[in-house]
């Protein structure tokens, strides 16, 4: 079952009216309104949608990422998974402003180089420190008179800030602030908010649940976490969109999930499996994702059934070759957005090469073409125990996820 998601997306200019940024921001509808209950869950769900299924290069380009952080994100023991250099991270304006344990933490994330955003802000001297660490304040210009706006860019332009004027109504607010001096700007004289809507892939809970067990150790076994992974067709493509996304800027393609966990390393691999968890889903598996998993497995054993001494990227031809079904997209569009290398991209979309050929080979036995389903080296016995030695392990997966 897919699950319909909604993202909001208003732009940042300077005083160019240059475009400096994005606010994202979390919609529960088209209706471009937020309704926000719980806001820690929003701004995950904000990020999970960001980063994972629209991706992050494709919402703001080269420009920065404004997210919006509550008490619970900025301090918390597991932070999310949020690139220093591509985001700004806004201080929701019911933070204690002079809590000693949230200074800390924001000035630990200030010496990590992120870029500290104060939301809505009101002076008052207890806010002082508070100020000290931010990069940018955001004054709700609605909400004040120009006597007020006018007192307080007099008072912040001392302190080192860039001042963002935020709900900028008219032609007459934009330019009153732009003679006060304010750096950037954003509000609906500017552009209103876009709502971008899509389909969210579900998550199964056995394979996050076998995921959080395995990250319970300090050592990572690689071994033992590829196997999970490979055996969940959403974590393994939600795994590719994480590592192509931009808080990882990869250098090449990663062309099996066992690399994908040897380069994300421990650390990065338990941030996206806490942000997974936090947006987890209670749906049983749907028969296509069974079929994912026996495609799978009937690619690989037919990899190495012909003697190839590296089956992964058979397996993973096998998982995705259903993505077209699960996100109900085309096939293309998906894979423009995955890190794959050119013999698996050629494998999915034209059943070419060797994993394509096997492929190929899979969907003809699903079919039962008993003509097409045929693999150069493999007698029609080496195919037929593939394909049910697949549906033994595919039905041993399932009965796991049921006890």
């Amino acid at each position: 079952m897919k699950v319909e998601f909604f993202l909001g997306r208003q732009p940042i200019y300077d005083r160019s009216m240059e475009v400096r940024g994005y606010e994202l921001l979390y919609r529960r509808n088209t209706d471009n309104s937020a309704d926000v209950i719980d806001g820690s869950l929003a701004t995950t769900q904000v990020v999970h949608d960001a980063f994972i299924e629209v991706g992050l290069e494709q919402l703001v380009g080269p420009h920065l990422a404004f997210i919006n952080m509550t008490t619970e994100l900025i301090c918390g023991d597991n932070s999310l998974p949020l690139s220093a250099d591509k985001v700004v991270l806004e201080v929701l304006e019911d933070i204690p402003v002079d809590d000693p344990d949230i200074l800390l933490c924001l000035r630990s994330l200030s010496e990590q180089g992120y870029t500290i955003a104060l939301d809505d802000f009101v002076y008052r001297e207890a806010a002082d420190s508070l100020i000290d660490i931010a990069d940018i304040i955001k004054l709700d210009v609605l909400s004040m008179d120009r006597a007020d706006i006018a007192a307080h860019v007099q008072q912040l332009k001392s302190r080192n800030v860039r001042l963002l004027a935020e709900k900028v109504e008219t032609q007459e607010d934009f330019k009153f602030c732009h003679d006060l001096g304010f750096d950037y700007f954003q509000g609906y004289f500017l552009s209103r908010p876009e709502v971008l809507q899509g389909q969210r892939v579900p998550t199964s809970r056995l394979g996050l649940m076998q995921l959080f067990s395995l990250l319970q150790d300090q050592e990572l076994d690689v071994d033992k976490l590829e196997v999970v992974i490979h055996n969940d067709v959403t974590l393994s493509y939600k795994l590719l969109r994480y590592i192509n996304s931009a808080y990882f800027s990869l250098p090449r393609k990663i062309e099996s999930i066992r690399q994908a966990v040897i380069y994300i390393g421990f650390r990065a691999l338990k941030k996206w499996a806490i942000l997974m968890g936090l947006l987890k889903s209670s749906d049983r598996p749907s028969e296509l994702l069974v079929t994912a998993m026996t495609r799978a497995r009937m690619c690989e054993l037919l990899g190495i059934a012909q003697g190839r001494k590296d089956s992964d990227p058979y397996f993973t031809v096998g998982l995705f070759s259903t993505l077209e079904a699960l996100l109900e997209a085309p096939l293309e569009e998906i894979l423009k957005s995955l890190p794959l290398s050119t013999e698996i991209y050629q494998a999915l979309v034209a059943q070419e090469g060797d994993a394509g050929k096997a492929l190929s080979c899979t969907l003809a036995y699903e079919r039962g073409d008993w003509d097409r389903a045929s693999l150069a080296g493999l007698a029609t016995s080496d195919i037929t125990r593939s394909y049910l030695d697949a549906i033994a392990w595919a039905d041993e997966m399932i009965a796991e996820y049921n006890d």
